[in-house]
């Protein structure tokens, strides 16, 4: 199995942490080792959000990403601040109803998802980050999908799961 080391960044409240916790969580389920940092601004909600992981069958050193293997970004900022940190033929994605730039590197596969009108879609604008986080897990393969939605089931908000694994589903989508 490759490692992945992961940046998922965006806004305070779109569900940033979350992402990379549940990715973390089904890592852990498959007997994976993981780590997960998250960073954010003081402003919570509406300031920035970050977080690192790192999920491989290796040991984990630090839970510091200096260079992801992946970033997955839902704004602008985000994709200025990680963009150059990406290693040499790694992967970004980006919501692109949120992202106003192209990615200016063409050393990297760059996988562009309109998540905001997807997750409307579906019902709830709420779970665009779920949208993008489908794409990741589908294209890198790092964790098995079913894994990703047992820890959505055992550890997010029941009100929610049949919205998220629509969700996950319709990410996944986008990189078949």
């Amino acid at each position: 199995m490759a490692s992945q080391e992961i940046i998922f960044a965006g806004f305070g409240g779109q569900g940033i942490l979350s992402m990379g916790k549940f990715l973390s969580y089904a890592g852990m389920d498959e007997g994976l080792n993981v780590s997960w940092c998250p960073s954010y601004g003081p402003e919570m909600r509406g300031g920035t959000a970050n977080c690192s992981v790192i999920v491989t069958d290796d040991q984990i050193g630090s839970p510091i990403v200096n260079n992801p293997t992946s970033i997955v970004v839902m704004n602008r900022p985000s994709l200025d601040k990680f963009e150059h940190m990406v290693e040499k033929g790694g992967l970004i994605i980006v919501d692109s109803d949120l992202v106003d730039r192209e990615v200016e590197r063409d050393d990297v596969e760059v996988i562009k998802i309109p998540a905001q009108t997807v997750a409307k879609e579906i019902g709830s604008q709420k779970i665009a980050n779920m949208v993008l986080l489908g794409a990741f897990v589908e294209k890198t393969g790092i964790i098995k999908m079913e894994s990703l939605i047992e820890a959505l089931g055992s550890k997010g908000k029941e009100a929610f799961f049949e919205v998220n694994k629509q969700a996950l589903a319709k990410g996944a989508e986008f990189v078949k």
